[in-house]
């Protein structure tokens, strides 16, 4: 339930169109559902602006599939990371909508669009072994309404590709960096463009980048202003955070 769901749901009543037991009941159902393995946060979007995001990681395909079950009640636009093709075709059969990316390991049924912003998120990597986390950034960042523009294996190791895209980055309202190795692609970015950097260190790397370690470390003690960064491989946070602000 959102803030247009409740607005409706007082229109109604005040035309007659449903009695006020009838609104109380619906209300009550706001907080959450308990499903026994599960409590699903009815009232995530009313407080937060966004419906909750299942994280499938962990889970059974059938937990997967009972949450979105559910949800689908709702009529909530719904998005599901790191997901399996096994939960997928799962899905599938509860909502020919759904739409599953292979890489990005999203799963995304779109029930209502937002009004999608002028303004837009540059979603920067360094490398193609990346492309997984800018999957799941650029899965997130469009399901919420954001226009996205991906520049994609751009790392300092041949920097003049990232110069022949500047203009698209600067023309973002926030910009995300994804980089493995040592990360520096986020210090490079973070020194030349006015805009706000999410910077996520990926596990792309040999063994002294220690699954994405040397990239956060790296990220976490740039010199250049204005960066922040999320957790290894965090594309989803880095794309919430990202929404947030270009909503601003």
């Amino acid at each position: 339930m959102n803030k247009s769901d409740i607005e409706k749901l007082l229109q109604a009543v005040k035309s007659n169109e449903i009695d006020v037991e009838e609104a109380v009941k619906k209300i009550e159902e706001v907080p959450f559902e308990d499903l026994g393995f599960a409590k699903i946060d009815n009232y995530r979007e009313l407080r937060t602006g966004y419906p909750e995001v299942i994280y499938c990681d962990g889970k059974t395909v059938e937990q997967v599939k009972d949450i979105i079950q559910f949800m689908l009640t709702k009529d909530n636009n719904i998005l599901a990371t790191r997901a399996s093709e096994e939960m997928y075709d799962a899905v599938k059969e509860l909502c020919s909508d759904a739409k599953y990316n292979k890489l990005g390991r999203t799963i995304t049924i779109k029930r209502h669009e937002y009004r999608t912003t002028e303004s837009y998120i540059a979603i920067v990597s360094a490398g193609t072994s990346d492309m997984a986390v800018v999957e799941e950034a650029a899965e997130t960042a469009e399901i919420f309404g954001n226009r996205v523009e991906k520049i994609v294996d751009v790392g300092v190791a041949g920097i003049h590709r990232l110069f022949a895209k500047l203009d698209i980055i600067r023309g973002a309202k926030v910009v995300i960096v994804v980089a493995g190795m040592e990360g520096a692609l986020a210090s490079v970015i973070g020194g030349l463009v006015n805009k706000p950097v999410i910077a996520v260190p990926t596990s792309v790397g040999y063994g002294a980048n220690f699954g994405g370690v040397a990239a956060l470390l790296s990220m976490i003690n740039s010199c250049a202003n204005g960066i922040s960064v999320v957790n290894i491989d965090n594309g989803y946070g880095a794309a919430y955070n990202a929404s947030l602000i270009n909503k601003l």
